[in-house]
């Protein structure tokens, strides 16, 4: 299992401490944390307390939301991922995830517009740390306030634009991108251009009831994983297989029972 990586908003009610022996007891090989995790904490330490049992720290999350009506607004946007970076620097995060922003009611050419200047204010900054970026493509529900990109082909529009190899990628999360029917040829693009940065799993399930906090763990929804999968794997990604599941319904119950099926999923998914 070195190739499994979870979220620690997976399981949410467990302290950072927590997640970090809870999931090297279950022979996770990879976690990626969020930024809550280390609130009131020295990333510096909480690093070395991963890497001493036995974790591989994967990314953070999160960092974008770059979009704003006005220029202080995005400026605040800016200092605030530059703040991620230096929290992923001291954490010994390689990746950041973006999660880029949307405004409500402004045009989406907009937002994207101004989601590429975020990126480029900050690229210098990732660079001098070392740490990557990540644009993670967030499904259309999501486009009035969450992210105006929302397929792969607009994130690596935004690579493209940019020019920054090899800072600036994807994260690609089958959850908001499994829909795309240039998903295949997309995957493939990223990769040939060395930007395919982080793979994420979990299920969509009919019917959801929210659609923020009602993901599916993997083989109960109606997501192709397994083909998603092995187009990725396809194209020589060693990275890890990221779980990263909101779920009201699973963070209600007992969290040792929910690794539990997390880790059995994960292995039928490889079987």
């Amino acid at each position: 299992m070195k190739r499994l990586c979870l979220h620690t908003i997976t399981t949410k009610p467990w302290t950072t401490e927590e997640c970090i022996s809870k999931y090297a007891a279950a022979g996770v090989g990879g976690i990626t944390f969020w930024r809550y995790n280390l609130e009131g904490r020295d990333p510096a330490a909480v690093g070395r307390q991963t890497r001493e049992a036995g974790l591989k720290i994967v990314s953070l999350c999160r960092g974008g939301f770059f979009p704003g009506k006005t220029p202080e607004t995005r400026q605040k946007a800016i200092d605030d991922n530059r703040r991620c970076i230096e929290e992923a620097h001291a954490l010994g995060a390689p990746l950041i995830v973006l999660v880029c922003g949307a405004v409500p009611g402004q045009p989406l050419e907009e937002s994207r517009k101004q989601i590429a200047d975020g990126i480029a204010a900050v690229l210098p900054d990732a660079e001098a740390a070392g740490v990557k970026l990540g644009i993670e493509p967030l499904h259309p529900m999501y486009a009035d306030d969450r992210s105006a990109v929302n397929t792969m082909r607009q994130a690596n529009d935004i690579c493209d634009a940019l020019d920054s190899p090899p800072m600036l990628g994807i994260a690609a999360d089958v959850y908001h991108i499994w829909w795309d029917p240039e998903l295949e040829h997309q995957i493939q693009y990223s990769a040939a251009q060395k930007r395919l940065f982080a793979y994420h799993i979990c299920d969509w399930k009919t019917p959801t009831t929210d659609f923020l906090n009602d993901r599916g763990l993997m083989g109960e929804g109606c997501i192709p994983i397994r083909q998603i999968s092995d187009w990725v794997d396809a194209t020589g990604f060693k990275g890890h297989r990221e779980v990263e599941i909101f779920s009201n319904r699973y963070w209600g119950m007992n969290q040792d029972e929910w690794l539990a099926k997390i880790v059995s999923a994960y292995q039928t998914l490889q079987k």
